[in-house]
């Protein structure tokens, strides 16, 4: 049993205390919020994009309930360390609990600065335990079906491929603080950057445009992602759409031989086009947090290091969000640095 103690108890942290539920291996032990009735439990004031809890309070029977961070870290029936808490605290928080000897699972994006996720990184190379990045498209069943087909070379090469990740302006204030959350670039558009890097490894460079809407960073983005010789990759990502859009993310990628296309608006959301006919494809009933939940538990148990995402991806994949806005910045390609 893989006894979990979550710090931040906000949209991400009721999400992941529900997957735990689902897993026999994980009992969640402690929870941590500054904001004493989310760490009892109450949820009546949560906002999120996707998947938003339904019930307004969670079971807290037999859960410590606590409002420091450092003391959650203290406890010695906590193993695993989930961190859930706004992005500047991250990297921060992350390090004291791997220096405590815990098992860390960290909410993206991993920093708000690509020197402080190798920061990060440098310290979770180093520890006694295990540390994983909470980049969940990596295992959302659909996207973990494309980078399979890929890697499998099912349907031939990929020509071409774009991703759409837009929603309406978020509600919860911290967000609306560029300085804080970095814009939609690196909330929300880092889930885009990190699967195309994932899928194709590193552009040689990204030209960018974009707009600031309300937060003083950039909150919709226009990205070209440079691989010399092909494919031809894109990515738009924002949370400046008006009231009442929802949340929409898509990708359509086209091989040598096929087309898919995934529309999380549908009711199959992911269909392939081949030989004059469309063909919906089944993937697991879950979602990326389930199973990027599920998997590092499995790591933890079998004694297995993580290796479907690193700290080392998720400081890359800051790394390229700065090139991105460099670019929107100076209207020019911004190469990547190796």
């Amino acid at each position: 049993m893989v006894r979990v103690g979550i710090i931040g108890m906000g949209f991400m942290g009721s999400m992941h205390f529900r997957n735990y539920q689902k897993i026999p291996q994980a009992k969640v032990v402690a929870v941590g919020d500054i904001n004493s009735r989310r760490a009892h439990g109450d949820l009546s004031d949560l906002w999120g994009n996707i998947g938003s809890p339904s019930a307004a309070s969670l079971p807290m029977e037999g859960i410590t309930p606590l409002t420091d961070a450092r003391q959650l870290m203290a406890r010695p029936e906590v193993d695993l360390v989930d961190i859930c808490v706004p992005t500047p605290a991250h990297a921060a928080l992350a390090i004291e609990a791997l220096a405590a000897g815990k098992h860390v699972l960290c909410e993206k994006p991993l920093a708000r600065t690509a020197a402080d996720a190798r920061r990060l990184a440098q310290a979770a190379s180093k520890a006694k335990g295990f540390f994983m990045p909470a980049m969940c498209m990596r295992f959302w069943p659909q996207w973990a079906w494309l980078k399979q087909s890929i890697v499998e070379n099912r349907y031939g090469k990929v020509r071409a491929a774009t991703f759409r990740r837009l929603g309406s302006p978020p509600g919860v204030a911290w967000y609306k603080d560029g300085a804080n959350s970095g814009g939609a670039v690196l909330d929300l558009h880092i889930h885009d950057t990190d699967f195309v890097n994932f899928l194709f490894g590193a552009p040689a460079a990204v030209f960018t445009c974009g707009y600031s809407a309300f937060t003083g960073s950039l909150d919709h983005v226009l990205t070209q992602y440079l691989y010399p010789g092909g494919p031809a990759v894109s990515a738009e990502g924002g949370w400046d759409m008006a009231a009442g859009f929802g949340f929409s993310m898509r990708y359509t990628v086209n091989f040598e031989r096929a087309t898919a296309d995934f529309d999380s608006s549908r009711d199959r959301p992911l269909l392939l086009y081949a030989d004059g006919k469309s063909e919906p494809i089944s993937c697991a009933a879950t979602d990326g947090y389930f199973e990027e939940i599920n998997y590092f538990i499995a790591c933890i148990q079998t004694g297995r290091r993580p290796e479907t995402v690193t700290a080392d991806d998720a400081a890359a994949a800051i790394g390229i969000i700065e090139a991105e806005v460099k670019s929107a910045q100076t209207g020019r390609p911004v190469k990547i640095s190796s």
